[in-house]
């Protein structure tokens, strides 16, 4: 079933342009917490952050560019509205998540707090997306799709490919920026998993 012949949801347009504007704010708040330590998350955020740390372009330039061939993917499967969605949500972040670095300096950041931190931030950002069928691209793209049509779970799926991405980290980062990253994408996974399951929340205005 497409995500436009799904049921109306009581969400107001503007309810939607809050959730996305703050579901956009914590994922860049997550992003700039692993740039200040050198982390990687997974899907097509954590490619950008390995090639932003790789050719020191910004994350933001890679992050949209990576996501632009995934658009045709979300046009055929999951239809125009949701893929609108994801281009404006993919945007910002690239915009905020720039933004971001020179708003917020940190002095000293640990790499496990980072990782955590940046992780259930990252986490409850694109849940609130998520919930108001937006996505940030790539792999999210083809997890929700996975979950809508099979009923497998966004965060399991994702968990999967984001290990694989982690495992090409080792050829560009230390072993135990890896280890914290994998900690990060944990939990970051864990709470899409756990709070973004088939039927229990439909969100579609």
């Amino acid at each position: 079933m497409r995500v436009e012949a799904l049921p109306k949801d009581p969400h107001r347009p503007y309810e939607d342009v809050m959730a996305m504007l703050l579901g956009t704010l914590f994922v860049a708040l997550g992003i700039t917490f692993y740039t200040q330590a050198v982390l990687l998350t997974g899907s097509t955020a954590g490619l950008a952050l390995l090639l932003n740390y790789v050719t020191q372009w910004g994350f933001g330039f890679w992050f949209f560019t990576i996501n632009l061939p995934f658009y045709y993917l979300a046009i055929k499967r999951m239809g125009w509205s949701f893929t609108l969605r994801t281009f404006a949500a993919i945007g910002l972040v690239s915009l905020f998540s720039e933004l971001t670095q020179s708003w917020v300096v940190f002095e000293r950041v640990p790499a496990l707090y980072a990782a955590l931190m940046g992780g259930a931030l990252m986490g409850i950002g694109m849940l609130m997306l998520f919930r108001h069928r937006t996505s940030l691209g790539g792999i999210n793209i083809l997890a929700l799709y996975l979950q809508d049509r099979h009923g497998l779970r966004a965060g399991y799926v994702q968990l999967g490919i984001d290990g694989l991405i982690l495992l090409l980290a080792l050829t560009q980062l230390p072993l135990d920026r890896v280890g914290y990253s994998v900690l990060g994408a944990l939990t970051l996974n864990l709470i899409i998993a756990l709070n973004h399951k088939p039927g229990r929340y439909i969100g579609v205005s």
